[in-house]
């Protein structure tokens, strides 16, 4: 049976700052893809509505996530 070791003080502020940590490393990596591509990706998906690049956007961030979370573990 599984002891309450996940409650210790470190444990839970080391989760999260891993959680920090990787939230950082995510958002960094989402304005590098923003400033790389050769239009606004917010313009295009909020205002103009386009769904094909948001469908790419939002699997481009569920890649850098696994991506971030694999390092982190």
């Amino acid at each position: 049976m599984m002891g309450i070791e996940w409650l210790k003080p470190a444990a839970f502020l080391g989760s999260i700052l891993y959680a920090l940590i990787g939230v950082v490393i995510f958002w960094v990596c989402f304005i590098v893809v923003d400033k790389i591509t050769p239009y606004d990706l917010w313009g295009e998906i909020v205002e103009k509505q386009n769904v094909a690049l948001g469908v790419v956007v939002a699997a481009m961030c569920l890649g850098i996530s696994l991506i971030v979370a694999a390092a982190i573990h």
